[in-house]
């Protein structure tokens, strides 16, 4: 079972075996694990970029399409769950309608990207997605009626999902049993499930025919595979992926704005968490996220904790300094190109 699950692609290695393990049970177990508002919004954000990066990976890492507008796609999906909700209130049919009509119009937009840009060179690709996500992003910021503009939109979710719902009385392992959990578990179990679709898509015969245009590409259409047909396929379920991806974080949030889903800051995140965690492999994206997302959440804090204890010291209380946590991030990342070139899942599977 686990290995239909797994669609036969299983770790490979006893080292990322733990380390995927460990992730699972972590987040699945988190709001007991780690009980406080931010580790818990920490395990939920996890979720979200797990399947946010991976269905990039699906782009880049198995398609070798270059494309800098997956935040707009993601945004879509929020966005749609913002709109719906404002107008047409709190209920769950304004979540799904939300969500089902951002990854439609994803899935549109990519289409049509895709079918008049994949004929190009990779790098002129590239360019027409960051020039559309950016005119993107400038019409939300400027359509504040609708969008909330650089504000913003809040909004309400159905209040199952919220802390004043009650599903039982008492609490377990210290744990309330209301509806923040419910929308935690709803964000864990969207996220599973994509995920999981995702690992199946890439292991399929269509997943196999992704893997040999990146590799050659003319002799893909030698033998008869539309390499442009495969590109756009690649790129709309990836699109549609992303603004799903966006759609939970939106309802986990609920609050959608430029800064948190369309900016150019979380593309880099994401082209990091591909590169730490490994192209090519929907394990990265596990491993990748979780690494950069408790880097983003905790190295400041910890920082600041090593420079207290080396206070008197010479030179170490300034490097350490929690304002630098940045620089250290980057120093990080550096370190794990160098000694990592295929990611740390390539590493781990074998690979140099």
């Amino acid at each position: 079972m686990l290995t239909k699950l797994l669609s036969g692609d299983m770790p490979r290695s006893p080292v990322l075996t733990v380390v995927l393990v460990a992730i699972l049970i972590g987040l699945a177990f988190a709001p007991f694990l780690f009980p406080g508002v931010r580790s818990v919004d920490t395990a939920a954000r996890i979720c979200v970029f797990i399947v946010l990066v991976a269905s990039y990976d699906l782009m880049l890492g198995y398609g070798g399409i270059v494309s800098f507008a997956h935040t707009m796609f993601f945004g879509l999906g929020a966005y749609g769950v913002a709109l719906a909700s404002t107008h047409m209130g709190r209920g769950f049919d304004a979540l799904l309608v939300g969500a089902v009509s951002g990854a439609l119009l994803a899935a549109a937009l990519a289409f049509i990207i895709g079918l008049f840009s994949l004929r190009v060179r990779a790098i002129f690709f590239a360019m027409i997605t960051l020039a559309v996500a950016s005119a993107v992003a400038v019409l939300v910021s400027q359509l504040s009626g609708l969008t909330g503009g650089e504000d913003g939109l809040s909004y309400k979710i159905p209040r199952e999902l919220g802390p004043a719902f009650k599903f039982a009385d008492g609490e377990i392992f210290g744990v309330k049993m209301n509806g923040k959990l419910l929308k935690y578990y709803l964000v864990f179990g969207v996220s599973l499930v994509l995920f999981l679709l995702m690992l199946r898509i890439v292991h399929s015969p269509f997943g196999r025919v992704l893997l040999a245009i990146r590799e050659n590409d003319f002799r893909a259409e030698a033998i008869g595979y539309r390499v442009v047909h495969y590109r756009v396929a690649a790129t709309c379920i990836s699109a549609a992926i992303a603004a799903l991806a966006g759609s939970i974080y939106a309802i986990w949030l609920r609050y959608v704005g430029p800064d948190t889903s369309l900016s150019m800051e979380v593309m880099i995140d994401i082209l990091l968490m591909v590169v730490i965690g490994g192209m090519g492999t929907m394990y990265g994206a596990v491993v990748g996220a979780t690494i950069f997302i408790l880097a983003q959440n905790y190295l400041q804090n910890l920082m600041g904790s090593a420079a207290s204890a080396f206070e008197g010291w010479p030179i170490l209380p300034d490097l350490l300094n929690a304002d630098r946590w940045l620089l250290w991030l980057g120093v990080l990342f550096i370190l794990s190109v160098y000694f990592f070139p295929t990611g740390i899942v390539g590493r781990l599977r074998g690979g140099k």
